[in-house]
Order: C-alpha cells, then sequence, then structure tokens
C-alpha cells in the first residue's frame, strides 16, 4: 500500500500487519521492556500517540494499533465498524500476541474499546492511562442533548463521506491554545483517501447515538479495574470531554493520579506531547505503581 502522504519524519515507525475478520490491522510494536500498548479513538491513528512513543520505545515496548477503517489499517466499505467489534478485535490482538503486564493507554473513544477489554482480562492490566475520554451514558449531560441533535441529522453521513467532516473540522476545532498545523492535519485527513473510506469514523459518530446504555454497562462493571493504578492527562480546554468527565472518573477509579494539561483541548498527546511523556514516564517508573 504506497501511502505516499505519509510524513516519515513525524512517524519513523516499522508498519506491521495483523489479519482479522479477512481484513489487515496496521500496528507498530517499537523498543524492548514492559508492555504499554496505546489505542487511539476517532478520528485519528496510532499516529497522535507518536511523540510519546518515541521517548518511552527507549525503555519500553510500545504497541500501538490502529482500529480497522483507520489511519493505515484496511478500510473496507462493508464491515462491521460498532465500537463492540473493535472492542473484540483489540481483544483477539492482545490474546494472539500473548501480551501480559500491560499499561493500557487510551483515548478517546479507545476509552470505552480499551477498558471494556481490561476489565474482561483484568489479570493482564498493570496500570491504566486515560486521556480525555469516557466510561459511561451521557444521556442526560446538556451538551450531550444538543450534540444528538447534530448526530440524528440526516446530513451527517453526508458530512462525513464526502467532506472527510470528522478530521478536517471537528479535529482541528478541538484542539486548545496551541492548534494543529496544516502539515500536521494532513497527517488526520489523508487516511481517508475517500468516501468509501470514511464509514469507520461514521461508525463512531452513530455509537454515540446508539451505545449510551452500553457504555452504561461498562461504567457499572469498573470494579474489575477500578484499583489498578491510573494515570489521568487530561486537557482541560477540550470543548466536548469536559473536566466533569474527570470528575466522574476520579470518582470511580481510586488510586488515581491526575494531571491536568490547562492550555491543551481534546489531544494532550499531540498539543503538548513533552509534558504528556514526562508525566507518562514518571508514572511507569513511580515504585508504587509496580504493584
Amino acid at each position: 500500500m504506497a501511502n505516499h502522504w505519509l510524513d516519515k519524519s513525524e512517524y519513523p515507525f516499522t508498519s506491521n500487519y495483523f489479519d482479522i475478520n479477512g481484513q489487515k490491522l496496521h500496528y507498530i510494536d517499537e523498543g524492548k521492556g514492559e508492555t504499554v500498548l496505546f489505542v487511539h479513538g476517532t478520528p485519528s491513528w496510532s499516529f497522535d500517540y507518536r511523540n510519546v512513543i518515541k521517548k518511552l520505545k527507549k525503555n519500553y515496548r510500545c504497541i500501538a494499533i490502529d482500529h480497522i477503517g483507520f489511519g493505515l489499517s484496511d478500510k473496507p466499505e462493508h464491515y462491521d465498524y460498532s465500537t463492540q467489534n473493535h472492542s473484540k478485535t483489540l481483544e483477539k490482538f492482545v490474546l494472539e500476541k500473548n501480551l501480559e503486564n500491560i499499561t493500557l493507554v487510551v483515548h478517546d473513544f479507545g476509552g470505552v474499546i480499551g477498558l471494556n477489554f481490561a476489565m474482561q482480562y483484568p489479570e493482564k492490566i498493570k496500570r491504566l492511562v486515560i486521556l480525555n475520554s469516557w466510561l459511561w451514558s451521557s444521556k442526560t449531560d446538556p451538551d450531550f442533548i444538543k450534540l444528538s441533535k447534530i448526530l440524528k441529522s440526516p446530513l451527517l453521513p453526508f458530512l462525513y463521506r464526502y467532506l472527510n467532516f470528522s478530521p478536517k473540522f471537528i479535529l482541528p476545532k478541538s484542539f486548545g491554545d496551541k492548534k494543529i498545523s496544516k502539515q500536521l492535519l494532513k497527517q488526520y485527513t489523508k487516511p481517508f483517501a475517500d468516501k468509501t473510506q470514511r464509514n469507520g469514523a461514521l461508525a463512531f459518530a452513530k455509537s454515540l447515538l446508539n451505545d449510551q446504555d452500553w457504555f452504561e454497562q461498562l461504567w457499572n462493571k469498573r470494579q474489575a479495574i477500578s484499583t489498578k493504578p491510573t494515570l489521568f492527562i487530561w486537557g482541560t480546554k477540550d470543548p466536548v470531554i469536559k473536566p466533569h468527565y474527570l470528575d466522574k472518573f476520579q470518582s470511580g477509579f481510586t488510586n488515581s493520579t491526575t494531571v491536568k494539561l490547562e492550555t491543551s483541548g481534546h489531544f494532550p498527546q499531540e498539543e503538548q506531547a513533552e509534558t504528556a511523556t514526562k508525566v507518562m514516564l514518571d508514572f511507569l517508573t513511580d515504585k508504587k505503581n509496580h504493584s
């Protein structure tokens, strides 16, 4: 697959592929040591973790997948792009690769995908790192109620498929003080080359409408992992996943450390990569998180 748009100086990793459901799932596996597994959200891919991985791979084995429909993975037009299926795929990947003692890093939709897996296999999880995400129903949240009106619009599929709406418009708007450069934004828009390849992102938008009850079920099962050492890295200028989401997470995960990034929006690992990386390294090397 020729990805002429890919900026190899930004993303200098070796591509690997994992066969699943007749498709090729792209992932990177860099460095040696204890496993740190990165799970992205929408409309991004393993690229948004690149700066963290460049540093961590010196002492850790960093594995980051691209969900089917995203990044350098296959993007079939017709596929089960449900959030639940992405989580099953992650599960198959981890089991087949025999990963243990995992520090799981999740962001955005990676939260429900990754934490659902973690709750089924708590013995495989050593620590959690959670960046701007959620794990419960937002049905009663006023912001979500407003958003769901947009999500129900018959225009939404058109915007996503024909205008590449999610990476082109939503993603840059979700940044805090430091806006994303045109050059970097290309790395997020180009994976979705044409309208047949944009159904993965559209499915996540639909998941927000259809999966709220499932998200709530996950929250109610959190006890399986709620005492694991957990690090929250939170961009407080996120226009969608606001600070009260962090408060709720902290109430349910009792063994946690929190770092708020006051100038960062929805993508702390992209917007304030150096700080996010340093905080993660401190957390990984802190003796008390080795229980």
